[in-house]
């Protein structure tokens, strides 16, 4: 099966389970809500069994390069996790972690004080 088929597959199969018997919505997956680069990243990952030095490999990049964006997309889900409320503040810090313009340590503690004042 292809990537792409793959990726339609997983999409239909979350589309069809948004709702649970007697209960309104479910939130959205977290890792629905990456683009598809990081959602492709994550099934390489996964099918290099957690294997970084061979997803660099796949890649044609360096360990330390895949290491860096594996760090920034734990980043971004784990403030997608904590934020299942579409926490503004947390999505604009996870696409600053992100795009680089900052760092995951400072990201963590502007959301902690924003939530604090909240």
């Amino acid at each position: 099966m292809s990537n792409i088929n793959l990726n339609e597959s997983v999409k239909k199969v979350a589309d069809n389970s948004q709702l649970i018997p007697g209960q309104t919505q479910r939130p959205e997956h977290p890792l629905l809500s990456l683009d598809q680069e990081n959602l492709e990243f994550v099934l390489q990952l996964v099918l290099a069994s957690g294997s970084l030095k061979e997803l660099a490999r796949y890649y044609g990049i360096s360990y330390p390069t895949v290491r860096a964006r594996l760090d920034k997309l734990i980043v971004r889900l784990q403030l997608i996790v904590e934020s299942r409320e579409r926490d503004e503040m947390a999505n604009l810090l996870a696409n600053l972690v992100e795009a680089g313009q900052l760092t995951s340590t400072a990201a963590q503690s502007i959301l902690e004080l924003h939530r604090s004042n909240h």
